[in-house]
């Protein structure tokens, strides 16, 4: 065991442990297990490596323009490198392990920061083959966290995670669209009742089902895409409240260029940094797009549950079976799918809210909260894409329609009689329909029976190319 300090005690640490005292005093205060994000972990080692990135470039400028005479003391060159490579190893998911702050703790980041910033001491001693603990020439304070902030390194960190998830979610809702559009092509003229308050209403198709879903999850795709623009701009550089106080202005000017020079991503410097760091608006904002998907990924789970159900009566839509769903009754399979979608779209809205009310919870110069904030924002982008993936994989690949029982059902449904009214006036049509549901009879049976119209003008009528005009013209009547 190591003996760590703060000037707050002492505390007994595994020789071996890459976390220290910041770190074991959070587990200790914050006695949780819902980890922290993989994702902003992974961020944080990529920000951490652009910082000492930008530090070697800076100390390089100082030292061309004061030789030997430096008004400030610089880290020396070995140290730096330590410090980046084993920074790149965070970055790359490397002793994930040794970050024991779990997902919701306090002080608006601090001790995640720290958590960091000991990985990186601990790493990069190992790395000059010195013990972990051996601060004397590596310190998690003065020189993991040179010239930053928990105030701008986790906002800046969760903005980077943030936006490489939303990479993963736009393609997720691109190839389920893909889907939904392919079975809006092969089932485009098969014939089905829409229905209107749970009721049968009037004669469409699946194709035009399918469409409408398309459509919502296009907008939902061009949503998320505009995120993007919302969460790039960054604070780092800006210290503790957005003053950078303590900090170079070379480094408040170019550290934008190595974070995007590391990460790929389009991130831009806050014009005001104050704004940046106390303001959480825009996490609020980009949530309400991400519960926009929400809802309509419940819609469509739940429409495509009902209309598999045994409740339905005649499934025309059948859904993959994917589990046994019950211990005791035989034979029964579950529609797991929806129900996961469902499940998760809710998590999305409750998300949403508390996302919402801790945002107005900062006070003056600072949001406290955003530790829970970021972990329910990113859970939100996780739970989402894994939505899609299992709705597309699970569900509407093996998705099938009856195609000529729905077209039966339909020929069968009083509701067909609907398209008659320009031929044959409303209450012809209701006589029709009447007529059919009294006898059990489809719309040709009845018509035979009553000759309300002649039999090939219903033929014609009734071809889905009719039927699925947008409108009539008077020269379909002809």
């Amino acid at each position: 065991m190591r003996k760590e300090k703060d000037f707050l005690g002492e505390i007994l640490i595994d020789d071996g442990a890459l976390f220290g005292i910041h770190s074991q005093r959070a587990k200790e205060n914050f006695p949780l297990t819902e980890a922290f994000s993989i994702q902003w972990y992974k961020a944080l080692g990529l920000l951490k490596y652009a910082v000492y990135k930008c530090y070697e470039s800076f100390s390089d400028s100082v030292q061309k323009k004061f030789s030997d005479n430096n008004p400030i003391e610089l880290l020396k060159p070995e140290i730096i490198i330590a410090m980046q490579d084993a920074s790149l190893e965070i970055s790359e998911g490397k002793h994930y392990d040794q970050f024991i702050v779990p997902g919701l703790s306090g002080a608006a980041g601090t001790s995640i920061n720290m958590n960091i910033n000991e990985i990186i001491t601990n790493r990069a001693l190992e790395i000059l083959g010195k013990m972990p603990g051996d601060y004397s020439l590596i310190d998690p304070v003065e020189h993991a966290n040179v010239f930053q902030s928990t105030n701008d390194v986790i906002p800046t960190a969760l903005r980077i995670a943030s936006m490489t998830l939303l990479n993963d979610l736009e393609h997720g809702i691109n190839d389920m669209r893909a889907e939904v559009e392919s079975l809006e092509a092969k089932y485009r003229d098969v014939l089905r009742p829409a229905y209107t308050q749970m009721q049968e209403a009037v004669p469409s198709s699946w194709g035009i089902f399918f469409s409408s879903f398309n459509d919502a999850f296009s907008r939902d795709w061009w949503r998320v895409s505009k995120v993007f623009e919302r969460i790039k701009v960054v604070n780092i550089g800006g210290g503790a409240t957005g003053t950078s106080m303590a900090v170079p202005r070379y480094f408040v000017m170019n550290i934008i260029n190595e974070l995007r020079a590391a990460t790929s991503l389009p991130l831009a410097r806050g014009e005001n940094l104050n704004d940046a760091t106390s303001n959480l608006d825009v996490w609020v904002e980009a949530h309400a797009i991400l519960k926009s998907l929400a809802v309509n990924l419940e819609k469509f789970a739940s429409d495509l549950r009902l209309m598999a159900s045994d409740i339905h009566g005649t499934k025309i839509l059948k859904i993959p079976e994917r589990q046994v769903g019950s211990s005791i009754m035989p034979g029964k399979v579950n529609p797991v799918i929806s129900e996961f979608v469902i499940s998760v779209s809710h998590q999305i809205y409750a998300n949403d809210s508390l996302i919402s009310q801790l945002a107005g919870q900062g006070q003056m110069d600072l949001n406290a909260y955003i530790p829970l904030m970021g972990h329910r924002f990113l859970q939100s982008l996780d739970y989402l894409i894994s939505a899609l993936k299992s709705l597309k994989e699970n569900m509407l690949s093996g998705l099938e329609i009856d195609e000529k029982l729905s077209h039966d059902i339909l020929m069968k449904s009083p509701v067909i009689a609907t398209a008659l009214i320009p031929l044959i006036g409303y209450n012809k049509a209701a006589e029709i329909s009447k007529y059919m549901r009294g006898n059990n009879l489809n719309i040709y049976e009845a018509n035979e029976k009553l000759k309300l119209i002649d039999k090939k003008d219903l033929e014609k009528l009734l071809k889905p190319g009719n039927l699925l005009k947008q409108g009539y013209s008077l020269n379909d009547l002809i």
